[in-house]
């Protein structure tokens, strides 16, 4: 059974276990998910444009490849979720596939910053928020876990933070636009989307 599939399923089953701190509009998930998607992406982003512009060694046009594909593909997340109708389960798979493409674009960061401290640290938030948004997005809680949303939404926040310490991001700067390129069918299938 796929994951699609399993959520589906749940969704059509009463919940036998109790949430009582679970928000009851899907808007309010909605809007928590975008908001953590489009964070990731913007990181995403943010490092592949900072890869891109002090890329000096041939050895760095790897770097900058992935980096901006971790873009593209965080990108391609949230353009699925602005584009579907709300689901809570599927708003936090786009924001799970956006964090963990940002922490793909923060791991060629800290390959282009030759591991120092705090790229280091950058990457291991980047890291951190891809964890929680994949707890956020599990199975058996299809998005709608307050305490698992808010502990995804507090990782990223910190992920944001470490970023624009390690020199990757400015405040209140506009994140780069992204092209999202070709979505094909069998991508979105590999994204769960």
């Amino acid at each position: 059974m796929s994951e699609l599939d399993r959520d589906e399923q749940q969704l059509k089953q009463p919940d036998q276990r109790e949430r009582p701190d679970t928000p009851s509009t899907g808007a309010t998930l909605r809007a928590s998910h975008a908001a953590r998607a489009r964070s990731a992406a913007s990181r995403a982003a943010a490092v592949s444009r900072y890869v891109e512009r002090r890329r000096a060694e041939p050895a760095d046009d790897e770097v900058a490849w992935k980096a901006a594909h971790a873009a593209r593909v965080s990108a391609q997340a949230v353009a699925v979720l602005s584009e579907s109708d709300p689901a809570p389960a599927a708003d936090s798979r786009c924001a799970r596939n956006a964090s963990a493409s940002a922490a793909q674009a923060a791991r060629m960061g800290q390959i282009h910053d030759g591991d120092s401290e705090l790229a280091v640290a950058a990457c291991r938030a980047a890291l951190t928020a891809s964890q929680a948004a994949a707890a956020a997005a599990k199975a058996g809680e299809l998005g709608t876990n307050t305490a698992l949303n808010a502990a995804a939404d507090e990782a990223e926040a910190a992920a944001v933070a470490a970023a624009v310490r390690a020199g990757w991001m400015r405040p209140g700067e506009d994140a780069p636009q992204v092209p999202t390129g070709m979505r094909s069918t069998e991508l979105m299938h590999m994204l769960h989307l």
